[in-house]
């Protein structure tokens, strides 16, 4: 039986590469993006998927279209945006937008495939986080906050939806150079400085995010729950080596 899944903001950057390598997979994908486009460009070229042409911010036009794709094995809430600037020059509306998109999308879509999910006999929920979760980086408003309440979020779905059958994870990529980092390191000396500061010493890639979800996703890691799987090359275990010492 072909497995069945949704990847919100899949109709570009890493959430794109992440349908790429679920169709691979076998997977029938739902390509939900408010891009319906760039979701028609991708499904057009792949075959195996269909596009959900939604706002994940709104709760109602998100549980119609899980509702109306039918039965759901695997969700990836991918959709994310940032707005960059100091937290002092956010608006309002900045502050809403992201809030909207990467927390309430996040919650948006999870509720509705859990519902979808525990009608039948369970499925998995992967939900993407950050390494600002927990190190957050200067400049990029509220994304970090959203982030950390997804980390949490993650934990209280694993313990609430457990029981029903319902495995839920989250990812928590560092420095990917792909979807909305790329532009950050089309400058040569960012590139070498983040590269640098990586113990593995690169930058991640699109593929390194993409196997992280296909393994959570998997029987593989079937008694993997509640999970943070971070995807950063060890650049959180390195910042205390770039602290002085004296």
């Amino acid at each position: 039986m072909t497995l069945r899944a949704i990847v919100t903001g899949g109709g570009q950057g890493i959430g794109a590469e992440i349908v790429r390598g679920l169709v691979t997979a076998g997977y029938w994908v739902g390509v939900l993006d408010q891009n319906a486009a760039a979701a028609e460009s991708l499904v057009a070229e792949l075959g195996a998927s269909e596009v959900l042409p939604v706002d994940v911010s709104d709760q109602v036009a998100v549980a119609n279209a899980i509702q109306r794709f039918g039965a759901l094995d695997l969700l990836v809430n991918n959709a994310g945006i940032v707005r960059f600037g100091p937290l002092l020059d956010q608006s309002a509306d900045d502050i809403a937008s992201v809030i909207g998109v990467n927390l309430i999308g996040t919650i948006n879509c999870a509720q509705s495939a859990a519902q979808a999910m525990a009608a039948q006999s369970g499925g998995v929920i992967i939900n993407m986080s950050s390494v600002n979760a927990v190190h957050p980086a200067p400049n990029v408003g509220i994304y970090a906050a959203t982030k950390a309440a997804i980390t949490s979020l993650t934990q209280l779905q694993a313990l609430e939806w457990g029981p029903l059958g319902i495995r839920v994870n989250a990812v928590a990529p560092g420095f990917i150079d792909a979807g909305m980092s790329a532009p950050i390191f089309l400058d040569d000396k960012v590139r070498a400085k983040r590269s640098g500061g990586v113990p593995l010493k690169r930058l991640g890639t699109a593929e390194d995010v993409v196997q992280a979800v296909l393994f959570l996703a998997s029987d593989a890691s079937g008694y993997i729950h509640g999970h943070e799987l971070v995807v950063d090359g060890g650049v959180i275990q390195s910042v205390l080596a770039h602290l002085p010492r004296s």
